[in-house]
C-alpha cells in the first residue's frame, strides 16, 4: 500500500491559512498599523476609547493579540506595550498572557496536524532521537525557553509541534512562562503614556517604576548569555 502523500491539501489547509493571513496583513498595510508611530499618533483616541468602552477595548485588544501570535505576525512588542500603555502593566499583562497563549496553542495544533505528524512517520533516526530526548525533559526545556529568549516567540511555537510535546505541557509551559517578559513590556508601556502625551520626550517615561522594566529587559537579555555559558560548562564538566 503506498504511503499518503506528505503534502495533502487536507491536511495543509492550516498551512495555506496562515500563509494566506500573512500576505493579507502586509497586503493591507498591518505592519504600518502595529507600530509605535502609530500608538503616538493615536495614544488619545486610544486612551479615550478604553475610558468610555473598556470592555470592548480588552476584547477587541485580545482579539488582535490572539490573532498576532496565531498568524506569526510582527508587531508583538508593540501591542505589549501598547497593552500596558491602555490598561496598566499588570492589568495587560494578565489579558495578555491569556490572549498570547491562545494564540499559540492555535498555532501549535495548526503546525502538528499539518506536519507533525507527518514529520515524525517519515523522519530519520536522528528526529526520533532528537524527540525522544525533548519529551523526557518536555516541562524542563519548555519552560526555558519561555522564560529564556533564546528563539522568537513564533519559533517556540512551532518547533513542539514537531517533536511530539503534549497539548497540556506546551499550553501550561507557555502560560506561566512568558509572564515575566510581558510583564515587563507592559510595565514600559505605563511610562510610554507620559513620553507619547508630552510630544515623544522619551525622559518623560523614566519613572522609577519604567527604569525597573528596563532593567529587567536588559536582564532577559542576557539570560541566553548566561544560559549558554552555564550549558557549555555543564558539558565541559562532564567530558
Amino acid at each position: 500500500m503506498a504511503d499518503k502523500p506528505l503534502w495533502s491539501l487536507r491536511r495543509l489547509w492550516p498551512v495555506l491559512a496562515i500563509v494566506a493571513g500573512i500576505v493579507l496583513f502586509f497586503a493591507l498595510g498591518g505592519s504600518r498599523l502595529l507600530s509605535f508611530a502609530e500608538l503616538q499618533r493615536h495614544h488619545e483616541e486610544l486612551a479615550l476609547f478604553v475610558a468610555a468602552h473598556y470592555l470592548q477595548a480588552v476584547l477587541a485588544y485580545m482579539t488582535i493579540y490572539v490573532l498576532v501570535v496565531a498568524f506569526s505576525l510582527p508587531g508583538g512588542a508593540v501591542l505589549t506595550v501598547a497593552g500596558g500603555f491602555m490598561f496598566g502593566a499588570i492589568a495587560a499583562t494578565c489579558y495578555i498572557v491569556v490572549a498570547a497563549t491562545a494564540g499559540a496553542i492555535l498555532l501549535f495544533l495548526a503546525a502538528r496536524s499539518a506536519l507533525g505528524e507527518p514529520l515524525r512517520a517519515r523522519a530519520g533516526p536522528w528526529l526520533i532521537k532528537l524527540a525522544a530526548g525533548f519529551h523526557d525533559n518536555a516541562w524542563s526545556y519548555m519552560l526555558i525557553l519561555r522564560l529564556v529568549p533564546l528563539f522568537p516567540f513564533f519559533v517556540v511555537n512551532l518547533v513542539p509541534a514537531f517533536l511530539g510535546v503534549s497539548l497540556r505541557c506546551f499550553a501550561v509551559t507557555t502560560f506561566f512562562g512568558i509572564i515575566p517578559a510581558t510583564f515587563v513590556y507592559a510595565l514600559v508601556g505605563t511610562g510610554l503614556e507620559d513620553a507619547i502625551a508630552s510630544g515623544g520626550d522619551l525622559t518623560a517615561a523614566l519613572s522609577p517604576g519604567v527604569l525597573g522594566a528596563l532593567l529587567g529587559l536588559a536582564v532577559l537579555s542576557a539570560l541566553p548569555i548566561l544560559f549558554k555559558r552555564l550549558a557549555a560548562r555543564r558539558n565541559t564538566t562532564h567530558e
